[in-house]
């Protein structure tokens, strides 16, 4: 009876480990344990929570391995044990990189593991280490999902719901025009998508522009400022510029008024002086040496003329000598042949004693003194003036045609 009850426990303590040792191996075979795999070593800045342990680990959409282990530090780094299938290790190769990227917006995540492009590779062997995917692509792929999860976590399905029925609502029966309106934009698309180079090129002249505007900023700030000064003034003096603006609308209307009464005389004003303005022009190189020669005649004629004395005027010595015998036509009539253009006559220096040519670019002579002695040409300017200086009133202003070749070789002292 005892031998019987002690064998019924046995058998029942023996089923019991029995089962526990089938339950354990059911388990250790579900999570491989006796599989053979390639184990490798992910290094992670970061986990989530979503990356569980027997998570996917895949290599362009095929599954490779799972996750065996998660090792998490305290700075938030994770070290992450890989189980790879041995048949599929020998296409993976040595330097290949990972990236955890969720299945779903919601669901868990998965080890994807970005292969190099080349053919030529060492395989991953047991052991190796797997650095996380730091390229541009990746990190703002991570990003991308980092930032939307808690926004989806936000959102109230109940809203969300309302909103998505309103949406349905205000598109329900315009499919039609939506598709037009998108085939519409489709063909602007098209036409735009030529000029995206020029749009480039504007933009890309739009910020070298906008950072000239930068830099004037602060004396355009400064300008405006001090505008409003000049404004305030405007507005102060308004009274006043409507006077001038009343006024200069009435002088406009008479300057009108003037041109439309007085435009032929304008016009032949502007014919007749086209000739005086020829010979100005001819004669313009001359100007300056003239006024300059008057300017230089100043003192002389002060010291002539007695100014600063108790003598003021013209005092002169005239003495008269042998005249030259009767006019004889032909020889003492007055000639005056010079047509050499401008000329400058030197102060102080006679004009017997050389000429000096204005310059006009031409090819002149000096002036050659003629019959008259140390008066210059017959019947020239200085004859006339020193005629005119000599008789006073006496004889006109032609009667030094008459009276020049008597005085002609005389001599004239100036005191």
């Amino acid at each position: 009876m005892i031998g019987s009850k002690l064998l019924r426990r046995s058998a029942g303590v023996a089923f019991i480990i029995v089962m526990v040792l089938l339950a354990t191996f059911a388990v250790q075979i579900y999570q491989e344990k006796y599989t053979e795999v390639v184990l490798v070593t992910l290094r992670t800045d970061r986990v989530g929570n979503q990356l569980n342990d027997s998570s996917e680990v895949k290599a362009r959409g095929v599954v490779v391995g799972n996750v065996r282990s998660i090792e998490r530090s305290t700075e938030g780094a994770a070290s992450i044990t890989l189980a790879l299938e041995p048949d599929k290790v020998h296409r993976i190769p040595r330097d290949v990189t990972a990236l955890l990227i969720p299945k779903t917006l919601f669901g868990e995540r998965y080890v994807q593991l970005s292969l190099p492009e080349g053919t030529g590779f060492e395989p991953i062997a047991q052991g190796d280490v797997i650095r996380q995917d730091r390229s541009a692509n990746a990190i703002e792929l991570e990003r991308v999902f980092d930032d939307l999860l808690p926004v989806l976590k936000a959102v109230q399905p109940q809203k969300l719901s309302v909103t998505l029925s309103a949406i349905s609502t205000a598109l329900d029966g315009r499919g039609e025009r939506l598709g037009e309106a998108m085939v519409t934009t489709a063909a602007y698309l098209e036409e735009f998508n030529p000029n995206l180079p020029t749009l480039t090129d504007d933009l890309r002249d739009l910020a070298t522009v906008s950072e000239l505007y930068g830099d004037i900023a602060p004396d355009l700030l400064d300008a405006l400022t001090e505008s409003t000064t000049t404004l305030n003034t405007v507005a102060d003096k308004r009274v006043e510029l409507t006077d001038l603006y009343a006024q200069v609308t009435s002088s406009a209307q008479d300057v009108t008024i003037f041109l439309r009464n007085n435009k032929e005389n304008l016009i032949q004003l502007a014919a007749a002086s086209r000739a005086p303005l020829e010979v100005a022009a001819r004669y313009s190189p001359s100007f300056p040496c003239t006024l300059k020669a008057m300017t230089d005649l100043k003192p002389s004629m002060d010291r002539v003329l007695g100014k600063g004395t108790n003598k003021p005027g013209l005092h002169i010595n005239a003495s008269i000598t042998h005249d030259r015998g009767a006019y004889l036509p032909g020889r003492d009539a007055p000639v005056y042949d010079q047509s050499t253009g401008p000329r400058c006559y030197p102060s102080g220096v006679s004009p017997t004693a050389g000429v000096v040519a204005a310059p006009t670019g031409g090819s002149g002579h000096p002036l050659l003194s003629g019959s008259g002695g140390d008066l210059g040409l017959a019947n020239s300017p200085q004859e006339r003036e020193l005629i005119a200086t000599l008789l006073g009133d006496q004889t006109p202003a032609w009667g030094s045609v008459l009276v020049g070749p008597l005085y002609r070789g005389t001599e004239v002292t100036l005191r």
